[in-house]
């Protein structure tokens, strides 16, 4: 693997992070997991269309450039053409798209499924996991590798059984999570050093943990063992000095702080590639802050004190949900542009699972759903509220992330020649979030009853219609997997940028020697 160029990075780096997250160049131990979301549940019967032939008719054709009244025609599993006026012959299944968009599959960029966590698994694996988003509108997901024992490659060698193929050019460091998967300083920034030289994108888990880890032990000591320690354990400032620090090296910091938020603005960041995704950010913030209010009060009505702790429980991960400003915040963060993607952080355990922590909160398994709800979400609360347009909601959900792992224009993106990775989206019709109907495993849904405009109606993978009339037309085995080569566009003239800063740095200073 590449990394063996550097021996002792590679022999002191492993041992103590990371799950790394997804994608470096082909040749290196193909430790992502960049899956794209295929097929899923038998039950819901193979695809009524069998054809390898489709033609979406009088969409209103949606890409992050440009927006068109147009006909998509699809052979073999590729958009063949894209223009008004399509004639085909019978053989050809036509859906009717008119007053409807058209638009590229979704990419969720932060996935965890078959994750393997705090003594349990996720429910989701990669089938329930990928046929959740399909039913959603997201087409391809992004998940991670966890080292095993300090060995990457014995992690991928794990990941293999769980989902056959991978490659990666993205790794993610974790500055939270002490004792586990948690990096000191000195090593992130070698990390970053070294995915600067390897064209590969940095991720960064930017809580700090050894702050964290005191605020858990604090609440222990005042008693504090319910759920409400978990947020109270990790405040908004444990992101201040891990947020300031990747802006040393490229970075791709989550982020929930107000005032951090800020320093993403206003920092120059010389010109290192950084990218921004929101993963509790525009509707999911404010969802999932609304969701949780609401959970508390209804488990107010409880009487038992167990199953009003397991009401707040199940809204438990990491970072904690915040108040309705942050994701204000957020949202305008993605309406400018200085956020560039939303992701879930999908790690969907049970209302079983969750109870793990009835008398410590510490032991709440972390992580909620949102690989089927992120479609909707983001159109509901950032389109329907008119503070993005809808070339923007594709950038948002696909097309930046294709371009930022190195898949445009075969993915993201309704051209001639793309993967025919399509949703049609129907501005006028509703939805309606519920744990009962949903498609992950998971008995718990943090939307659950939430409603809302923009509802994905048909979505097409690879040229299959698998989601249709609120039915899942899959079928196991197949998926596919992406492979992402290094040196995306975040790249594009950093070594310029690199000179000059250096340049303007006029160091080291020439000083004349001193006479004797």
């Amino acid at each position: 693997m590449i990394m063996a160029a550097n021996p002792r990075f590679q022999m002191t780096l492993f041992p103590y992070f990371l799950t790394l997250l997804l994608s470096i160049f082909s040749s290196v131990s193909e430790s992502s997991q960049f899956c794209e979301a295929g097929i899923g549940y038998t039950q819901c019967g193979a695809s009524p269309y069998s054809s390898s032939k489709i033609l979406i008719k009088g969409g209103t054709v949606v890409n992050a450039h440009h927006q068109e009244i147009a006909d998509v025609y699809v052979e073999d599993g590729i958009i063949a053409a894209v223009k008004p006026n399509i004639k085909v012959g019978d053989e050809v299944t036509v859906l009717d798209a008119t007053g409807k968009f058209v638009m590229p599959g979704g990419i969720d960029p932060h996935t965890h499924l078959a994750l393997k966590s705090m003594a349990t698994e996720t429910v989701d694996d990669f089938f329930s996991g990928q046929a959740a988003a399909l039913a959603g509108g997201t087409t391809m997901h992004i998940d991670f590798v966890f080292p095993v024992q300090g060995s990457l490659s014995s992690g991928f060698e794990a990941y293999v059984e769980k989902a056959k193929k991978s490659c990666i050019n993205s790794f993610k460091f974790f500055l939270a999570y002490k004792g586990a998967v948690m990096v000191n300083d000195e090593l992130l920034l070698e990390g970053l050093k070294k995915c600067k030289s390897l064209g590969a994108l940095a991720m960064v888990h930017a809580e700090n943990g050894d702050a964290v880890f005191e605020g858990q032990k604090r609440m222990i000591e005042l008693g504090i063992t319910g759920p409400e320690g978990h947020a109270l354990s990790r405040p908004p400032v444990t992101w201040s000095r891990t947020v300031s620090l990747t802006h040393l090296y490229s970075s791709k910091p989550k982020k929930n702080d107000l005032r951090q938020f800020e320093t993403l603005k206003n920092t120059p960041l010389r010109g290192y590639p950084v990218d921004f995704e929101s993963l509790q950010g525009s509707s999911k913030a404010d969802a999932r802050c609304t969701v949780s209010e609401s959970g508390r009060q209804k488990s107010k009505g409880f009487k038992d004190g167990r199953r009003r702790l397991y009401g707040v429980k199940r809204f438990v991960m990491s970072p904690p949900i915040r108040t309705s400003g942050h994701g204000k915040a957020l949202q305008g963060g993605l309406s400018t542009g200085i956020l560039q993607l939303v992701g879930t952080d999908h790690c969907a355990f049970n209302s079983t699972q969750k109870a793990f922590g009835i008398d410590d909160f510490r032991k709440i398994p972390n992580g909620v759903n949102g690989i089927e709800e992120r479609m909707h979400l983001v159109w509901d609360t950032m389109v329907e509220s008119g503070q993005i347009s809808v070339t923007d909601y594709v950038r948002i959900t696909s097309t930046e992330c294709a371009r930022i792992f190195n898949i445009y224009p075969r993915k993201g993106a309704i051209l001639v020649g793309s993967d025919a990775d399509i949703i049609i989206l129907n501005p006028n019709s509703s939805f309606g979030i519920s744990a009962t109907s949903h498609h992950s495993r998971s008995d718990t849904n943090v939307y659950d009853g939430r409603r809302g405009k923009g509802k994905v109606e048909v979505t097409i993978s690879r040229g299959r219609v698998v989601w249709e009339n609120g039915q899942l037309n899959v079928a196991p085995g197949s998926g596919k997997y992406i492979e992402m080569p290094p040196f995306g566009y975040l790249f594009d003239g950093i070594d310029k940028v690199d000179s000059n800063y250096l340049s303007s740095l006029r160091a080291p200073v020439k000083r004349s020697k001193a006479t004797s």
